[in-house]
């Protein structure tokens, strides 16, 4: 089921996730999201429902466990130019810290009722939007979303988002790793906010990916 996220004009210009005005957005080149591993669970075989409703499955009742989180934004190049139709993947564990996929342990354990992957082509304005969950923390790694995306001219980007100020940052390698100069970090980490005006109890956070 798609789920269509309403605009915020109130919520979350976090920094580095801002939406600029076109024209300012021109004036410099943004830096870029920088690239990260794709780890061992990106999906093994796509499932039925991968739309951009990470949060319910279709054909289930119940919806999954966990904090909703609407995670939107826009996909951009350097210059600013806003990527239409680029393709935007992301996938993550359940709220019991479990992947969908083969080689994870305790598999039979996870929430069915969260679909794990989901995939949207930015619109015109180069505009993407999932409802997903907040990220939960699993042994030897911060809270995260993993994320692809692809503009149509053949340029690719494999990164990770997490959360603001999660202590567990610090102990994490590739956060470390992908956050060394300020201003990357804050094309990684996601600024939450209430958004009651959205759904009734959500998180949501706005974060722009820079392709080059």
């Amino acid at each position: 089921m798609t789920f269509s996220i309403l605009r915020r004009r109130h919520l979350l210009l976090g920094s580095g996730a801002a939406l600029l005005p076109l024209a300012a957005a021109h004036a410099a080149d943004l830096v870029p999201t920088p690239p990260q591993s794709e780890g061992p669970f990106y999906p093994a075989g796509l499932p039925a429902d991968s739309d951009n409703d990470l949060v319910q499955v279709r054909g289930r009742q119940a919806r999954a466990m966990g904090e909703v989180l609407h995670l939107e934004g826009r996909v951009l190049g350097p210059d600013g130019r806003r990527q239409s139709g680029a393709l935007v993947e992301i996938w993550q564990c359940d709220a019991l810290g479990i992947y969908d996929h083969p080689r994870q342990s305790g598999r039979e354990r996870r929430d069915a009722a969260f679909q794990g992957y989901g995939r949207v082509l930015a619109d015109a304005e180069g505009r993407y939007s999932f409802r997903t969950l907040k990220p939960v923390a699993y042994p030897g790694r911060a809270p995260h979303i993993h994320l692809k995306a692809a503009t149509g001219d053949g340029r690719r980007l494999t990164s990770q988002f997490y959360l603001a100020g999660e202590p567990q940052n610090a102990r994490d390698g590739l956060f470390r790793a992908a956050a060394r100069d300020p201003r990357q970090r804050e094309r990684i980490e996601m600024r939450l906010a209430p958004a009651p005006g959205i759904e009734p109890g959500a998180l949501a956070a706005t974060m722009d990916i820079v392709i080059v």
